[in-house]
């Protein structure tokens, strides 16, 4: 249990960096950890440019590369739940599917990612 509350914690944590991140690169945060209904769970989302990006969060402080938890079951979650993120707020306009991966304190910002 304890495990898991470090887990929370550190991830957590990682989230508020990749805001920090983006923020920095001139996003706006319209939402952090949007819960779609049966769908699943988005980490930020964000507008930048006219374009709205649905944007996970993957980290690790271990030596496995966290870019690996990011399954295509995940990239499908995500997605489906953008939509339903754009349909509930009546939003009809360009939107990105986005990673940011946190290896050991450094950020890697994956735009626009696909299956």
């Amino acid at each position: 249990m304890k495990s898991k509350i470090n887990n929370t914690i550190i991830g957590n944590q990682n989230e508020s960096k990749a805001v920090s991140f983006l923020q920095e690169e001139g996003f706006h945060i319209l939402e952090r950890n949007y819960y779609a209904r049966k769908l699943g769970e988005i980490d930020i989302i964000a507008i930048r440019d006219d374009v709205l990006h649905f944007i996970e969060v993957k980290s690790a402080q271990r030596d496995f590369d966290p870019i690996y938890n990011f399954t295509a079951t995940k990239q499908r979650k995500v997605i489906n739940s953008a939509y339903y993120y754009m349909k509930v707020e009546k939003i009809d306009m360009v939107f990105s599917i986005d990673l940011i991966v946190i290896r050991w304190g450094e950020i890697e910002f994956l735009e626009n990612i696909t299956l």
